[in-house]
């Protein structure tokens, strides 16, 4: 059917004047992210707060503050709380990007715990790390904050909610020689990093794919000792391509509505902060490639290593299916690793208890209104019914007939059915996996051995920041500054002219239609061939460390790898009475931990299309 002309000169003049506006929102983003920069990046929090105790003054020093929340608009959080409840302490991921993502907005984690009457506790890092700051440097600090805010409230344990990386460091805590007290309320963690759904989660496959961990290394000598986290954050966006593409796509087609919510957003996705050299390494080889934090081998100081059976606090796991970064599969799956059966975990007398959603992603989690509105606030209002329940393992349940998240009790119900830990054994290849973290041993020591000592005695202060700043992630932002980029002082005053006098075309314009419909079609090819690009990972996964080849090759590495035989073993077997004798304790022959096998299991409750909602 023709369509009108006054069809086609509407939809030219509206695409003009939404291309104008585009490039100056994209010209407002790289203003604010230098902005930003020069201001030290401080926190993105939606909330007033003080500062109570800051580890970047202890004797073992880590970039960590700790906040308290005091004021939310004009409203003092003193006037609201319940001194009744529990305070929670809220500790955000250190992923790459900076602190502020569990209180963007009031419609998150600290303002569902503020209108539940909690007195609330926000852990907040800085761009970089301390020098030569570790991994057991930045759980000390964690715990002495545990430690303050218990003070505070008489020596009553807080409640510890940590999103994502935060999540798997809480329950390190837990897992320590010294534990923890208190609920722990991990969000999106990855505590079962080799586990996940083929096709589905291919970042486990990358450390193998790349050859381990010396790449990191890599980056961090480059960096001059730092690790930049522009570096995760360009991962996040290479998982979903057809998710970049639907930002900007959205943001085009909306930019009336939208631009507001987009520089919000991208004011705390480009903020990108730093690890050192040892924290960097220490979670690349013990957690993502090593997966040591199940088979309890990661070491935290000297004499302790975190032991998962350790801990003793109730535990509420939330993951979702919609999460290829962190699913309910690697949430989950250290739970059969480290209990045998449900009998084993009650005889620990520990309570775990499950929430997933069936579709919000990573970052919804955390961010979305929706689900802090409903998953968060569930949590936070069954803590009591948590703390109640007798040893075992559960799933939580929200019953909500009227599908409105803001309905208070007694329109929704939440109840908690008892699962078996066979239930969440997840089947995947161990044995490659394996592989991968004997391969990254391996590279790892010929790469600090022989190249990395040249290329940190050619680094400077100088060539760090300098690819600092020409890294992708940054120079596709702030070059659209007007900074940068003077002719966008043109485009910023177009589009003040644009914003007076905006003429915008009925949503049933039939070009704008054909718009969209070319806009998802798009979408929907990358999604393809996403799918594609993960499929063909996990099969040269496959063929790289299962089956016949992967066998002949790891072998070698073994046999490469291996110490070369004591010349006199018979001398220094006559040796060692000796030396015990004299109070020299002998070499240990303890070997390596067997490896545990994880059964298949076909058919199981979590495999369902929406688990955890009713």
């Amino acid at each position: 059917m023709p369509q009108p002309a006054s069809d086609y000169a509407e939809y030219i003049r509206d695409s003009f004047e939404r291309n104008i506006l585009f490039w100056d929102t994209l010209r407002q983003r790289a203003d604010n992210m230098l902005a930003h920069e020069r201001a030290g990046k401080p926190p993105l929090l939606d909330f007033d707060y003080e500062v109570i105790i800051d580890a970047r003054r202890f004797n073992r020093p880590a970039n960590y503050t700790l906040l308290r929340i005091t004021r939310v608009g004009e409203d003092c959080i003193d006037d609201c709380l319940d001194p009744e409840k529990p305070p929670v302490m809220i500790i955000d991921p250190r992923a790459g990007h900076g602190p502020g993502i569990g209180g963007f907005k009031r419609e998150s984690e600290v303002g569902m715990a503020m209108h539940e009457g909690h007195a609330v506790y926000f852990v907040i890092f800085y761009p970089e790390p301390a020098p030569g700051q570790k991994l057991d440097d930045v759980l000390h600090a964690l715990r002495r904050f545990v430690e303050v805010v218990a003070r505070r409230h008489g020596d009553r344990a807080p409640v510890l909610y940590g999103n994502c990386q935060a999540g798997w460091a809480m329950i390190l805590l837990a897992a320590d020689c010294e534990g923890l007290a208190g609920p722990v309320v991990p969000n999106g963690p990855p505590l079962s990093y080799w586990a996940g759904e083929a096709g589905v989660n291919p970042m486990r496959v990358a450390g193998g794919l790349l050859g381990g961990a010396w790449l990191a290394n890599l980056v961090a000598d480059l960096g001059d000792g730092r690790f930049d986290g522009a570096w995760l954050v360009q991962n996040f966006e290479n998982l979903r391509p057809e998710g970049v593409w639907d930002k900007y796509a959205n943001l085009y087609a909306n930019i009336d509505s939208e631009r507001e919510r987009f520089l919000e957003f991208e004011r705390w996705w480009n903020g990108f902060y730093f690890l050192s050299r040892e924290e960097i390494l220490a979670i690349v080889e013990n957690l993502f490639i090593g997966n040591r934090l199940e088979e309890g081998r990661v070491p935290i100081c000297d004499g302790c290593t975190v032991d998962l059976r350790r801990i003793q606090n109730p535990i509420i796991i939330f993951s979702s299916y919609g999460d290829n970064i962190t699913p309910p599969h690697q949430a989950l799956g250290w739970i059969p690793v480290v209990y045998r059966d449900t009998d084993d975990l009650k005889a620990a007398g520990q309570r775990i208890v499950y929430l997933t959603n069936p579709h919000v992603g990573h970052l919804g989690i955390f961010v979305s209104a929706k689900v802090a509105r409903f998953e968060h606030r569930a949590i936070l209002e069954g803590l009591g019914d948590v703390a109640r329940l007798p040893p075992g393992l559960y799933e939580m349940k929200i019953d909500n007939p009227t599908g409105d998240p803001d309905c208070p009790k007694p329109n929704y119900s939440v109840r908690f059915e008892e699962r078996d830990v066979a239930d969440i054994r997840f089947e995947y290849p161990r044995s490659g996996f394996e592989r991968v973290r004997a391969l990254s041993e391996f590279t790892t020591q010929a790469y600090s051995r022989m190249a990395g000592p040249w290329i940190r005695a050619v680094t400077t202060p100088w060539s760090a920041s300098a690819l600092e700043w020409l890294h992708p992630m940054r120079t596709s932002r702030y070059l659209l500054s007007a900074s940068f980029l003077p002719a966008l002082h043109a485009v910023s005053a177009l589009a003040r002219i644009v914003e007076r006098d905006r003429h915008a075309v009925p949503p049933d314009n039939l070009l704008r239609a054909a718009e969209r419909r070319l806009s998802d079609g798009v979408s929907e090819a990358l999604s393809q061939a996403r799918s594609a690009r993960d499929s063909g990972f996990e099969q040269l996964f496959s063929a790289l460390y299962e089956g016949p080849w992967a066998e002949t090759w790891s072998r070698w590495l073994e046999g490469a790898t291996r110490p070369a035989p004591d010349p006199a073993p018979a001398q220094s077997a006559a040796a060692e009475p000796a030396e015990t004798e004299r109070g020299v304790r002998p070499r240990s022959r303890t070997a390596i931990p067997a490896q545990i096998h994880v059964p298949a299991r076909s058919t199981t409750p979590m495999a369902s299309k929406n688990p955890g909602q009713s």
